[in-house]
This record gives structure tokens, C-alpha cells and sequence, in this order.
């Protein structure tokens, strides 16, 4: 079943910390992943949250540009989209294997999650329409995703990236080719015009 149509995406905000909790990391397991590495330094995790890293997001989470988008289905929180302009995710800002193409200011789609019982109903997709329309209402130029191409099912360990053909259903095209890895399978670098 399909129920994508009836998702709402909106931008992570302080107040919505718990449903991104919710989706992400429900049992609050400080050393589970909390979205951050690609943001911050560890150092900049303690500066920002102290001994928590879920107070690391809840300061990123009150920036004028969110770190990301949730969906929701009847108010729910089914997943995530981590999105924001390349240019604040250091980690791929500096990265030796995902290169920029060119200097288009593009923002990046960095990882995207959905809770356990809503996959493979539209949720992806949707979340990456609703993380473009985000995007688009802040001036990006254009959106940039990483995603793989596998000719089967993806290692769920590394389906954060995202599949070409779910990009390409969102209308993103193939630009480049990156040295990264995500399932022993080449990254793409795929892009929107906005």
C-alpha cells in the first residue's frame, strides 16, 4: 500500500526533536547515530550539547535553516531527510570523494531514514519531494543526493544513501560519478535544477 500521498513533510525545528528521536533514534542510545557527523566535529558535539548528542540537534535543530525534514503520517513521524546547502555539512564540504561538479551552491541530501513498518509504501520519495520543496523555498539553486545504483535490494545498513531510481523518480539526473563507496557500489552524484 501506498501512503505516500497522505505524508507531511515539514522542517526538523527544536519543537519536533522528539519525533525526529521518534524516527531516527527512539531509544535515545547516546552512541547511535544522531544524524551529526557529516555537521559537526566532536568536538563541536560537546561544545553545542555537552555530554548529549540529541542536545547537539536541538542546537542545530533552532538554526534559521533546519538540518532537515520529518514526515509524518496522521501526525506520526514516519522519516527523515537530512538536507541542507553543502556548504554547512563540512564532512562533504571537504570530501576528497564526493567532489563538487562544478560551483553550483547546491544543498545535499545526506541520508534519509524510515521508521520500521513504513517502508517501501512511498515514504522516500515523498520525503525527497518534500525536502526539494523545503529547499526551494530558501533559495537553493539546485539539490544534489549520493545515492547508489544496486540491481537488487539494498544492504539496509547503507540504504540511508538512497537508489537511483528513487532520485530519478523525483527528477534528479545523473552528473558525475563520485570515488565513494556505499555497499561496496559506486556513489553517484546526482542533481536537481531548482
Amino acid at each position: 500500500m501506498n501512503i505516500a500521498p497522505a505524508l507531511r513533510i515539514e522542517p526538523l525545528t527544536e519543537p519536533r526533536m522528539p519525533d525526529f528521536a521518534a524516527v531516527v533514534n527512539p531509544n535515545h542510545r547516546e552512541k547511535h547515530c544522531w544524524c551529526l557527523s557529516h555537521r559537526l566535529s566532536a568536538q563541536e558535539i560537546r561544545d553545542r550539547g555537552g555530554e548529549s548528542r540529541y542536545e547537539a540537534m536541538c542546537s542545530l535543530s533552532r538554526e534559521k535553516i533546519a538540518p532537515g525534514v520529518i514526515a509524518y503520517l496522521d501526525g506520526e513521524p514516519v522519516g527523515w531527510c537530512s538536507i541542507a546547502p553543502r556548504a554547512q555539512i563540512p564532512r562533504l564540504q571537504n570530501s576528497k570523494l564526493i567532489r563538487p561538479v562544478d560551483e553550483v551552491a547546491v544543498w545535499s541530501i545526506i541520508c534519509m531514514v524510515v521508521r520500521a513498518g513504513y517502508r517501501r509504501r512511498g515514504v522516500n520519495r515523498q520525503m525527497v519531494l518534500g525536502a526539494l520543496d523545503y529547499a526551494k523555498s530558501l533559495g537553493a539553486p539546485a539539490v544534489e543526493a549520493y545515492p547508489v545504483d544496486p540491481e537488487g535490494r539494498m544492504d539496509l545498513t547503507m540504504a540511508f544513501v538512497g537508489t537511483r531510481k528513487m532520485f530519478e523518480e523525483a527528477g534528479f539526473e545523473v552528473v558525475g560519478v563520485s570515488d565513494a563507496l556505499a555497499s561496496r557500489l559506486p556513489r553517484l552524484i546526482m542533481r536537481k535544477m531548482l
